[in-house]
């Protein structure tokens, strides 16, 4: 297992899993962020395939006026919308969450108009993460 990519915002919490999800979506609310979407892909693989494996979420997040900004600057960005933050199950004291570098946005599409907004989306997603870091200082 690879904790940290280079396609990934990383950060690793001492908190329960049910905690730190019901935290994360506080804390992408608090940088605009609405959840679209959410993937509870244990209970999908459990239901079609009937496998265990532990829990972890993927959370569908968007900001609108960055959303619009990135489809102004490029229409078919759309097929990387919205932000897929995942939210994944350790030990029971510790669970990782990793958002996708929305770097990764511009250096698939080549276009320097998304620069701006995968800026502005990373610095977000980064302070929304690091909410989530105060949880390791009481361990």
């Amino acid at each position: 297992m690879r904790p940290n990519v280079s396609y990934a915002l990383t950060t690793t919490v001492r908190r329960s899993f049910a905690d730190t999800l019901a935290a994360t979506r506080v804390s992408l609310s608090e940088q605009g962020f609405g959840i679209l979407s959410e993937i509870d892909i244990r209970a999908i693989l459990k239901a079609k395939l009937d496998v265990e494996i532990p829990a972890q979420v993927i959370l569908g997040a968007c900001r609108p006026p960055l959303a619009y900004a990135a489809l102004q600057a490029e229409p078919s960005v759309g097929l990387l919308l919205p932000c897929n933050i995942v939210v994944r199950y350790l030990d029971d004291e510790t669970t990782v969450v990793q958002a996708l570098d929305p770097k990764v946005m511009m250096s698939l599409t080549h276009n320097d108009a998304l620069s701006l907004v995968a800026d502005e989306a990373g610095r977000r997603l980064v302070a929304a993460l690091g909410t989530l870091t105060p949880a390791l200082a009481g361990s």
